[in-house]
């Protein structure tokens, strides 16, 4: 079982963790005079276009795989690097992804049929997972999670909402969750652990958003130092990396024999065989960084608080963090992501989004229709007063007389309609595709999800609502909304399932 090697502010990490071995061997191996007369097509050929666009050290670096030394033969920089990130997240064995958290997910919904029929799963998952579904054929059971009906934001399950969902399902193949949420919400995971454990299947955990946990005493703790057997870590989010690099975590613990081989296949199914030497290199320095960086979180750790101390005191606006306690299923919030009610203060979301962006070039990560949600990068310590004043000086557009907007009520989540078919079924089916009204009542194809942060509002299999096109058709109108699996922009027409 591997140690993790996390340090505390103040004390130095492992020495080990102060290196990046495929980065280190992968910028020598650029630093050589190299006639490339191979793919990429670029050749990193100073002067080109896109070198003249990213810089020569972006291309020169731009390496294919199976390089001697690098990654190809025994013991190599890049097994390092992969040992180093299993000790530093407490993992048994880690691989490193070239395409997002989404690609973990869909590994570990691949492997679910081995140990089971149905997968027990969080309804608010991300699509990704959906995704996996259809690839892995799985039925599902789904656990729905508690909703803030004022902000119409979904959090997370309960542990006896799971061993409820368990004990109806004797084939359950594991037990699927999210945590944290899009809004920061920290699942009680040590709860969960337990609850699927004792019914004899492993906890999959979909830890996309909180790659930094454990690396600080002030921030959550992992999910795996809690019990969770396979965690998906989408790495660039908080953590660092470049963007679409992420990385699969998989627990020493009872499934892990199991488990093991069958990841590495599936790995290796749905890896390109062209993974980009930039993200893995990437993936490697941000673990350095957040092992050897205790001291550089504590600053963005201030920054947060200083940006919610404000907003409280100031009272236009209001922190969504401030209401989880009402909700058993939240034991923790992560202090490196601020959601902010912007209703309260006169204003929906996705118009203070697009004004921040517009006028004040401050981008912030979600909007809905009640918040929007600002991150802070473990390690990255942004202008906080910056950000506030943007915030304040923002106009009140829900207040104008007249104007109607100030008594609309809230967009509210959608209730699911049934299942009729697995999302696999579904998604094989012969299709139709008809106006949004006429889909109302028959069996989605696909997977729609407002976007961000896409979560999907309908699953393949799932009967179409009247209240999920209305939705859907709401938030693609709103600034910058965007349905992920819709037909048009303007989602007025669905696929349905062919009768």
């Amino acid at each position: 079982m591997n140690t993790r090697t996390t340090p505390l502010p103040g004390r130095p990490p492992a020495p080990d963790q102060l290196r990046a071995p495929y980065a280190e061997a992968l910028r020598a191996h650029a630093g050589r005079d190299w006639l490339r007369l191979n793919v990429p097509g670029h050749a990193a050929a100073p002067g080109s276009e896109l070198s003249d666009a990213l810089g020569p050290r972006v291309t020169a670096l731009d390496f294919p795989p199976l390089l001697d030394g690098i990654d190809l033969g025994a013991h190599t920089p890049l097994d390092e690097a992969l040992e180093l990130a299993a000790r530093a997240w407490g993992a048994r064995r880690t691989w490193f992804l070239t395409n997002g958290a989404s690609q973990g997910n869909h590994i570990a919904s691949m492997v679910a049929p081995a140990l089971g029929r149905t997968l027990v799963v969080q309804r608010s998952v991300h699509s990704s997972v959906v995704d996996g579904l259809v690839l892995s054929g799985l039925k599902a059971v789904f656990v729905q999670p508690s909703v803030d009906p004022g902000q119409g934001i979904a959090h997370g399950v309960t542990a006896g909402e799971v061993r409820a969902a368990l004990e109806r399902t004797p084939d359950a193949a594991a037990v699927y969750v999210v945590s944290p949420s899009y809004f920061g919400a920290v699942a009680d995971v040590r709860a969960l652990a337990d609850a699927a454990h004792a019914a004899g299947v492993p906890l999959i955990v979909d830890e996309a958003w909180g790659s930094h946990f454990g690396f600080h005493p002030a921030l959550p703790e992992g999910a795996l130092a809690l019990g969770a057997d396979l965690v998906t870590s989408s790495t660039h989010k908080l953590a660092g990396s470049l963007t679409q690099s992420a990385m699969l975590h998989l627990a020493e613990g009872p499934f892990a024999d199991r488990l093991e081989p069958l990841v590495d296949r599936a790995f290796r199914l749905v890896q390109s065989t062209s993974a980009s030497a930039l993200l893995t290199a990437s993936l490697d320095l941000a673990r350095r960084a957040l092992a050897a960086g205790a001291d550089r979180i504590t600053g963005s750790l201030e920054a947060a608080d200083k940006i919610r101390g404000v907003v409280r005191a100031l009272g236009r606006f209001g922190v969504v963090a401030d209401g989880f306690h009402r909700f058993p299923d939240i034991t923790a919030a992560d202090p490196l992501r601020i959601a902010i009610d912007t209703r309260v203060g006169g204003i929906t979301g996705h118009e203070a989004r697009r004004l921040l962006h517009r006028d004040h070039q401050v981008m912030v990560e979600v909007a809905t229709d009640a918040a929007i949600v600002a991150v802070v990068g473990a390690g990255s310590v942004p202008d906080a007063d910056r950000f506030v004043e943007a915030l304040h000086r923002l106009p009140a557009p829900l207040g104008d007389p007249g104007s109607g907007l100030a008594e609309r009520a809230a967009l509210r989540l959608p209730r699911p309609g049934p299942a009729r078919l697995t999302a696999r079924e579904a998604f094989l089916s012969p299709a139709l595709v008809v106006p949004a009204e006429e889909a109302v009542g028959r069996v989605s194809a696909d997977t729609l999800a407002a976007y961000p942060p896409g979560i999907p509002n309908v699953l393949p299999g799932e009967v179409i609502t009247a209240e999920a096109v209305d939705f859907l058709r709401r938030t693609a109108a709103a600034p910058g909304g965007h349905v992920r699996g819709a037909l048009d922009p303007d989602v007025s027409r669905l696929r349905v399932v062919a009768p």
